[in-house]
């Protein structure tokens, strides 16, 4: 099975975080809350960063530049490369795929969240957003 290959960026500002805050409604009618780093899937003949640029511009309505590399998380099911980024244009909006499937069963919604909070939400990737703040870029090979 081939992998689900995205690109998620980080974005700090003043000590606090863009997050993407989810709440989806189970089968059972009960709702689940977390909140993931933004980016999403790479399209064909398209680079990681070409991928990040891209989903910024869809999801959070923002022109980013890429400040560094910061890993990956390698699934069963998919490969998640996160960077650190600055916003160097726009401001944070909903936008694309999730403005237009959000409904009150699927909602979607950007959050800033200070750094010193990120113990209290559910959420993956915490450990990138530490290296993102304390500028641990790596080469990606």
């Amino acid at each position: 099975m081939k992998k689900r290959v995205s690109s998620r960026g980080i974005i700090i500002e003043d000590e606090k975080v863009y997050l993407m805050f989810r709440r989806k409604r189970n089968n059972d009618g009960t709702f689940k809350e977390y909140y993931v780093i933004p980016g999403g899937g790479i399209e064909e003949n398209e680079t990681l960063e070409e991928n990040l640029i891209r989903e910024m511009k869809e999801e959070f309505s923002v022109d980013v530049k890429i400040e560094g590399y910061l890993g990956k998380d390698e699934g069963e099911e998919s490969i998640a490369n996160f960077y650190s980024c600055s916003i160097i244009s726009g401001i944070p909006t909903l936008g694309g795929e999730e403005l237009e499937k959000c409904t009150e069963n699927n909602y979607y919604e950007i959050r800033k969240i200070s750094l010193k909070d990120l113990d209290n939400i559910n959420l993956l990737g915490k450990d990138m957003i530490l290296k993102a703040y304390n500028k641990e870029f790596i080469h990606r090979s």
